[in-house]
């Protein structure tokens, strides 16, 4: 069930906070329950995986991808010759 929290805050914040949730497709009231939520939940030292992370799993194809590491060595070592 969803309640009502009125707080005071400073207003160029509110607006910062309001530019950024636009930008990010979502309400300042979510934001404010994620952050919340985030901070009072049992295990803050886990490792929290958002939804956004799960769906985006799995969605680049580790073949595709090589061994990123040794591609970016040889790419410096290229440039820095």
């Amino acid at each position: 069930m969803d309640v009502k929290l009125t707080l005071k805050l400073d207003e160029e914040i509110i607006k910062k906070a309001k530019l950024f949730a636009a930008d990010n497709n979502t309400s300042l009231s979510r934001m404010i329950e994620n952050y919340l939520l985030q901070i009072t939940s049992e295990s803050t030292t886990e490792t929290k995986v958002t939804t956004l992370v799960k769906s985006l799993s799995g969605i680049i194809d580790s073949e595709l991808v090589g061994d990123y590491k040794k591609q970016t060595t040889d790419h410096l070592i290229q440039k820095l010759s």
